[in-house]
């Protein structure tokens, strides 16, 4: 009689000797074309204006991106964390940086020289379907914000941004403590003035939403003020 023999399970080839690629290992280790570099709070990463020559993934840390008017007026326009990329308009043929990108936290963060993510876009599947996934859903948010700015109050989208921060709704466990972000930031983001702001933070901890003292503890019940008609 045959016994069967249990296998233990080996990792995936595409030849012989060399295992399938792996997005996630090609982002957490530097090589020709790629480096890691620790960042210090408020670092700017590149300026508007900037020759817009690589593409930068986010290993650790939050930073926001922003825009300058003409008046010199700011406006954030994003905020980005862990596995986010930015830097991406390198990659359809954008010269020059239209925005600047700014650390909030200390962080992590890998830089890829344009040819070599244009060569990684070609050449593996599974980079190019991981960064298209994420563009998409860039995309996806920008057209939420919009529609947040021209039908939502100043509330709610105020309730809507601190819990897009606590990443409520995305994958993964929700962090319900994010990094300490200014009221002034907050109104930028969400296109209103910083007295608004404190008045619905206080209002949002009166009422158990949030909690803050040094940090920023954001709780699920936050969710009602978005819900809310």
């Amino acid at each position: 009689m045959k016994r069967k023999v249990q296998m233990e399970p080996t990792e995936p080839k595409t030849t012989k000797g060399h295992s399938r690629f792996s997005p996630k290992k090609f982002l957490a280790e530097a090589g020709i074309g790629r480096t890691i570099s620790p960042y210090e709070e408020n670092t700017v990463i590149f300026s508007q204006g900037d020759a817009a020559d690589s593409l930068f993934y986010i290993q650790k840390g939050t930073l926001k991106i922003t825009v300058l008017s003409k008046g010199g007026k700011e406006a954030v326009i994003a905020l980005l964390g862990d596995r986010d990329f930015f830097g991406e308009g390198c990659l359809g043929g954008q010269p020059l940086r239209i925005s600047t990108a700014t650390t909030m936290t200390a962080c992590m963060l890998m830089r890829l020289d344009r040819a070599v993510a244009v060569e990684m876009l070609h050449k593996e599947a599974a980079f190019a379907e991981l960064l298209l996934a994420y563009m998409f859903k860039r995309a996806m948010r920008i057209e939420e914000d919009l529609v947040d700015q021209l039908f939502n109050s100043s509330e709610k989208r105020l309730a809507r941004a601190l819990l897009l921060l606590a990443n409520f709704g995305k994958e993964g466990k929700p962090e319900t403590v994010i990094p300490a972000i200014s009221q002034e930031t907050l109104a930028d983001m969400i296109g209103t003035t910083r007295s608004r702001v404190s008045f619905f933070m206080n209002k949002f901890r009166r009422l158990g939403f949030i909690k803050y003292n040094g940090s920023l503890e954001v709780h699920s019940s936050l969710l009602n003020v978005v819900l809310h008609d």
